[in-house]
């Protein structure tokens, strides 16, 4: 089964998979390691570790299809990727395609906001018509050589337009031949409760920790009937704490040691970076 066969069928399971963001290659293979069952490609995990800028559309496509391709060689696991608004027009989104289908993305997301996009869970959005936002969506299922990729549509329409034209948005999308729906920064528990029941293509809820969006726990989005509950800076969040931390503690104590509790032994940053499999590698051309 590929890759792609296999994302569909969790997402079908409508248990509210988890699913964390990873900003870089390293980040991906962290959350292999630690069993979860798919990675999400965040732009703006990428936009933020990358360029040190907030997410407000300062990524592009090459910067997105080359963290794909490093992360697609690095870790097994089905691997959604956020390409914002396709960076254009449907024309535009027909290359962005093509162009992360051949990087290695089994999912790709595509949003309705104006360009430049911003956070999601940012004030001051706006959003394109819905009959742009559908024609998108659809040369988006045009574009793709394998049936089997996955196409994310997101809406932000709640906070410009209200809830309501959300879902009737998200259902366009899904006529339109979107395999995931994803209606983004709902604000009220009774919101996230009914999204479940008004669309019947599997959906998922974004977790924005800080964000607009009640944190709700994953048991209970899967027993909602969500496919997949998505986490997209939680890693982010807390590297950047544990990279404060313990550099405060150098500069405290003027050292550090593996003893000090705030960093991973010098063994297991060589194990998550498959040092083992490099050795062997070399071992074997050298012979």
């Amino acid at each position: 089964m590929s890759t792609k066969e296999k994302l569909r069928n969790l997402l079908n399971e409508r248990r509210g998979m988890i699913v964390p963001g990873a900003f870089n290659a390293l980040s991906a293979r962290v959350i292999e390691d630690l069993g979860y069952e798919a990675v999400y490609l965040t732009g703006a995990g990428v936009t933020n570790m990358w360029f040190g800028l907030p997410d407000q559309g300062f990524m592009g496509l090459a910067e997105i299809a080359e963290h794909t391709a490093r992360v697609r060689d690095c870790v097994e696991l089905p691997l959604l990727v956020d390409a914002d608004t396709g960076f254009g027009n449907a024309m535009n989104v027909y290359h962005t395609v093509r162009t992360l289908e051949r990087a290695g993305a089994d999912c790709i997301q595509l949003e309705d906001q104006v360009a430049p996009k911003r956070c999601g869970h940012f004030r001051g959005k706006d959003v394109i018509s819905t009959e742009e936002a559908v024609s998108k969506i659809q040369a988006a299922v045009d574009a793709r050589r394998d049936g089997n990729l996955l196409i994310m549509a997101r809406t932000d329409a709640a906070a410009v337009h209200g809830f309501e034209a959300a879902v009737e948005r998200a259902q366009r999308f899904a006529e339109a031949g979107a395999d995931i729906l994803f209606v983004e920064a709902v604000t009220r528990a009774e919101e996230v409760e009914a999204l479940p029941a008004r669309l019947e293509v599997p959906q998922v809820m974004n977790m924005v920790i800080g964000g607009v969006t009640p944190i709700v726990n994953a048991t209970d989005l899967g027993r909602l009937g969500y496919g997949m509950v998505l986490y997209a800076n939680a890693a982010l969040q807390g590297a950047l704490l544990g990279m404060s931390n313990s550099l405060k503690m150098l500069k405290d104590q003027n050292f550090l040691n593996e003893s000090s509790g705030v960093i991973v032994p010098f063994e297991e940053r060589q194990r998550l970076v498959g040092k083992q499999d490099w050795d062997e590698l070399e071992r074997r051309f050298s012979s």
